[in-house]
């Protein structure tokens, strides 16, 4: 697919100089490439995750096709920082046997240097990139991030710097707790210091042994890598609140804890939050991070009643929180670092309250937002953010 950059994806180049053509290989889920040639990018097709070997197949043709568009050839390539993806060894290479560079790009940079290059930006912004995983510059899981993400490279010669994350939980298990609801619950529970209550509060769904092996992995720290993912702060409110135990799909307890909400706001919630609604349920730390702890023990206290209302209720609160604190976190930095506007990128922001009702808060605060308006919030439009990236850093070492 070709598309024309509705917004200054080039980097800073003189007319004499053509801008550098990069191919960008995506990253794991959704996956999806793209070539950045001048202000015209060419997609290939989504080609979905590359757990699938069919889909990495598809992904090497696909590739193969967009360098055969690429006149002149190609400047450099780029890929996600986790060494591991299919797609970040493809781009090796490829660069490889190009004999140009392979530039990766962590996946939440990309992820707000894709809406900045839909609208040709360039100027500092702030940047909130909230999704299910990404790797982080540290090694670890992110995915609830606060970015400083400066085009120009002239205020952060990185081109980015981050500037906090959501509070990070435990992964009980590893991976395996992105599938399982409950455990980002019992996780909660644990992070609040009451983790005597995973047993009783979970033994009877999930069977005891499991609860009880899951309290004690988290009690004694093992395998129970950190993470700032906001995916999973939604499922430990969707398995807070009993919505969701467990998922088949992707996004399955997230996706049913915002309908949770849009039922309750259509029908008890029309307006400013009345008596009981209160949204101050999160704390802003000195070193960067958003803590909604709190927010998770009033989930636990509506989710004892048992009344579907108050489950209602709970969903409700738990998004109108959120975006009260990312308003609140992301205009602090915006005020602190002299910046106007603010880049929202990640999947989560496929969530329809979250989007617009913090588009519409941030708006209200003086900022300027951008969102994406042609390519996808999640994984699908993060090639033209690696792409963008990878741009900016060649020509910064040319």
């Amino acid at each position: 697919m070709n598309a024309i950059l509705s917004g200054a994806a080039a980097a800073s180049t003189s007319a004499a100089t053509p801008a550098p053509t990069i191919l960008a290989c995506g990253a794991w889920l959704k996956n999806a490439a793209c070539l950045l040639q001048g202000d015209s990018v060419r997609w290939t097709k989504l080609h979905g995750d590359l757990d699938d070997p069919a889909n990495c197949l598809a992904l090497e043709q696909s590739v193969a096709a967009l360098l055969a568009l690429a006149e002149g050839g190609v400047d450099a390539v780029a890929h996600d920082l986790h060494p591991d993806f299919f797609s970040t060894r493809l781009a090796q290479r490829v660069a490889f046997d190009l004999a140009v560079p392979a530039i990766a790009v962590q996946h939440h940079h990309a992820h707000v240097a894709a809406v900045l290059a839909e609208h040709r930006w360039q100027a500092p912004a702030i940047g909130l990139a909230l999704d299910g995983v990404g790797l982080g510059s540290d090694g670890a899981a992110w995915g609830g991030e606060l970015l400083l993400v400066d085009p120009t490279r002239r205020r952060e010669p990185e081109g980015w710097r981050r500037l906090g994350h959501l509070h990070s939980l435990a992964l009980p298990g590893g991976d395996v707790a992105a599938r399982q609801p409950w455990r980002m619950a019992a996780s909660a529970l644990h992070a609040l210091e009451r983790g005597d209550e995973i047993v009783p509060r979970f033994g009877a769904d999930v069977g005891f042994l499991a609860a009880r092996t899951v309290q004690t992995m988290l009690a004694r720290n093992i395998h129970c890598p950190p993470t700032s993912s906001a995916g999973r702060w939604f499922d430990a409110a969707a398995g807070a609140l009993g919505i969701c135990r467990a998922q088949q799909g992707e996004a399955e307890a997230a996706i049913a804890l915002e309908q949770m909400a849009l039922e309750y706001l259509a029908l008890e919630y029309l307006a400013q939050p009345g008596p009981g609604m209160e949204v101050n349920h999160y704390a802003l730390h000195a070193d960067g991070r958003l803590d909604l702890r709190s927010l998770l023990a009033v989930l636990f206290a509506l989710a004892d009643g048992g009344d579907q209302q108050q489950i209602r209720r709970g969903a409700a609160l738990f998004h109108l929180t959120l975006v009260d604190a990312l308003a609140h976190w992301a205009s602090q930095a915006a005020d602190l670092h002299g910046i106007d506007t603010v880049a929202l990128g990640g999947g989560c922001f496929l969530n329809r309250i979250v989007k617009e009702r913090l588009s519409a808060e941030l708006a209200r605060r003086g900022l300027r937002v951008l969102s994406p308006q042609i390519n996808s919030c999640g994984d699908a439009g993060l090639a033209l953010g690696q792409a963008w990236v990878a741009r900016t850093r060649y020509v910064a070492v040319r």
